[in-house]
């Protein structure tokens, strides 16, 4: 269980580069004795896969891409309507970043919160958008999911020693794994129910719920974090629909709705 160790050093550095990062908790005094309020001022936007790891694929439509599209679609509507907030990108191009990576430069920027953008894979007739937080696998179709996700270690060097022995094939890692949970699962949560609520209600998007399962890049994130699956590329229908600029562009505003009421309930606006 030695492995607990760096994560909870890094939540306590993170904790204390920013008091009351996770957004919840009583206020604190500054020098002036002048109550401390807190502030939602960086966010990290990570476009899952990218360079040689593509991720999945419809008929023509890549994850990497798509999950790109849609991420630059939602960092320039925070960056639009919300001056004030950094908009901090893990990757901006079709390149490929590790996993580990990807939560690190979350981690050195003191982000506020982690959002990660993919796409999904399954039978021709699945459809519909999903947002994960870090958690224990419920079922096995949830290990299934972060298997997939997970799985893109396998083309990193060293990935043995980079997370621990940790294998993306081996159902037993993921159990184990998955019971390092979050100090910002709350939070994380708190996020996540409202992108699945505004994806469903203003963008009409299926919802297939908010689920929790262990995947690598959320772990290493010290910070509310959330993976947004916004669809299908297996599916005919959704690899028409998620490959479309406008589409992309109404899902991003969702998500950007979603996280400014997000941001206005922590900072108790």
């Amino acid at each position: 269980m030695a492995s607990q160790s760096p994560v909870a050093d890094s939540n306590r550095r993170h904790a204390a580069a920013r008091p009351d990062t996770a957004g919840v908790g009583p206020a604190l005094a500054n020098a002036d004795n002048a109550p401390y309020r807190y502030r939602l001022r960086t966010v990290v936007l990570d476009a899952g896969h990218g360079g040689k790891d593509r991720g999945c694929a419809g008929a023509t439509a890549r994850e990497a891409d798509v999950a790109l599209d849609l991420i630059l679609a939602l960092g320039r509507q925070i960056q639009d309507n919300m001056p004030g907030v950094k908009v901090i990108y893990t990757r901006k191009t079709d390149v490929f970043i590790e996993l580990d990576e990807r939560a690190a430069i979350a981690n050195r920027n003191h982000a506020d919160l982690f959002i990660s953008i993919h796409c999904n894979a399954g039978p021709a007739q699945s459809h519909g958008t999903e947002v994960w937080t870090m958690g224990l696998h419920k079922t096995t179709a949830n290990l299934g999911v972060a298997q997939r996700e997970n799985a893109v270690i396998l083309q990193e060097k060293n990935y043995q020693s980079r997370y621990d022995g940790f294998d993306p094939r081996s159902p037993q890692s993921h159990i184990l794994f998955s019971l390092f949970q979050s100090a910002y699962i709350t939070n994380s949560l708190r996020f996540a129910q409202r992108v699945d609520r505004q994806l469903h209600t203003s963008v009409s998007r299926p919802s297939r719920g908010v689920k929790q399962a262990g995947f690598l890049v959320l772990w290493k994130s010290t910070m509310p974090s959330v993976l947004i699956e916004s669809g299908f590329l297996t599916n005919p229908t959704e690899e028409r629909y998620l490959n479309d600029k406008a589409n992309q562009s109404y899902m991003a505003a969702g998500i950007y709705r979603a996280f400014r009421d997000y941001k206005r309930e922590l900072e108790g606006g």
